[in-house]
């Protein structure tokens, strides 16, 4: 018995061990970003920027792109052999289909491959969500299903077949005021709660290659959320469990988290310190 053990111990230890880095998993790999210079989704661009040849859309603002790519190029890679380019920007409104055909079209011209998309885009105006008559503006609702839903459907659309050849990924950033009714304003909590069954579909849809989540911040202090009053971002920090805010920085951990999760889908993420609860 002790002459059984001694082999079984000495096969252990000559069995090979199987390590799956990020940079293994990720060699050539490709992402792309909307509305991804600023924000979370330039926090989303430089938590992926060691392990993927990342791709930011930008509105107008050509110069703040052309500094996050100066800054995402200070990054070292991860990946040993990493073809150029490793980063890119296009310019696109996503809120035109074909916009968004031709932003996807010049990514793969430009990478070769999309691995992962990032549907960062969105749209709202600030409002008294309880004021009902601020709630019921033909404009806001059109534009917010427009930016909040529409382009996320007109992405995917776009990206499918690439997402099929790599088995990739597809996440989009909805918010807690889908889940809760809250937020801005009212078309911009109803389409928010659209967009985050939207992904589920397409969960649905898309697989078994294509693996479609999103994640749901709650307030977070970036330029946007800046513009709200004071009194309304303390307001937003007691509401949840633990008396903070969620970070650009922390929503995009998670984002990275579903970008290279093999098994999730159907998922909707919140990251809002528990004020949804």
């Amino acid at each position: 018995m002790r002459g059984g053990l001694y082999r079984l111990l000495c096969l252990r230890r000559e069995r090979p061990v199987f390590s799956r880095s990020i940079s293994t998993m990720s060699i050539q790999k490709v992402a792309l970003i909307t509305a991804g210079t600023a924000g979370l989704g330039a926090a989303v661009a430089r938590v992926l920027a060691p392990d993927f040849r990342v791709v930011v859309n930008y509105a107008n603002n050509s110069s703040r792109a052309e500094a996050l790519l100066e800054e995402l190029s200070g990054i070292p890679s991860t990946v040993q052999h990493s073809q150029a380019p490793r980063f890119h920007a296009i310019k696109a409104d996503v809120g035109d289909k074909t916009a968004v055909q031709n932003m996807v079209a010049e990514t793969i011209k430009t990478m070769g491959r999309l691995d992962v998309v990032v549907s960062n885009a969105g749209w709202t105006r600030i409002t008294d969500f309880t004021n009902l008559d601020e709630g019921v503006i033909d404009e806001d609702w059109d534009k917010c299903f427009l930016y909040n839903v529409k382009t996320h459907l007109w992405l995917l659309y776009s990206s499918k077949q690439y997402l099929d050849e790599t088995e990739g990924t597809f996440i989009s950033t909805a918010s807690v005021a889908g889940v809760k009714p809250s937020g801005s304003s009212l078309p911009y909590s109803v389409t928010k709660a659209a967009q985050i069954h939207l992904a589920k579909a397409l969960a649905v849809i898309c697989g078994p290659k294509i693996r479609v989540n999103s994640v749901s911040p709650g307030l977070m202090l970036t330029e946007w959320g800046m513009k709200f009053p004071e009194s309304k971002r303390e307001a937003a920090k007691n509401s949840t469990k633990l008396k903070r805010l969620a970070t650009p920085e922390d929503v995009a951990d998670q984002v990275r988290t579903l970008a290279i999760s093999r098994s999730a889908t159907g998922q909707n993420i919140c990251i809002d310190g528990g004020s949804s609860l």
